[in-house]
């Protein structure tokens, strides 16, 4: 079974459910390289638990065609254009990133739990 091998930035709410739903699904073709996480939360320490390691944005970015999809779930516009100016920087045209829109869309097919909201945050690319 190829391997799809991820990276998930910001292990808030939303990214920690993420996480664990991405955790059940690793014997399934799910390889979950890394997460960025600046602060210290149940989500962050739910990935250390899990053994995967925690890196900084640049990291992630320096991994290059080792991530197939990078999930920015920070909810903040601002990591979501850093993350792309730096894709863009470093020439990586393998990998994808998937802003939390998709991430809803694929929740709602993984999972019969909702997803949180939070209220006032942007979900576009």
């Amino acid at each position: 079974m190829e391997q799809q091998r991820i990276a998930i930035i910001g292990l808030g709410r939303i990214g920690s459910a993420f996480l664990q739903q991405m955790l059940q699904k690793q014997r399934h073709g799910i390889s979950i390289v890394c997460a960025a996480e600046a602060v210290d939360t149940p989500g962050r320490q739910q990935a250390i638990t899990a053994g995967i390691a925690i890196k900084s944005l640049d990291e992630v970015v320096a991994l290059g065609a080792d991530i197939d999809v990078i999930f920015e779930l920070t909810g903040l516009p601002d990591v979501r254009r850093e993350l792309r100016e730096k894709l863009v920087a470093s020439q990586n045209r393998h990998t994808v990133i998937a802003s939390e829109s998709v991430v809803r869309i694929i929740w709602a097919l993984i999972s019969d739990v909702a997803l949180p909201v939070i209220e006032g945050r942007k979900t576009g690319y």
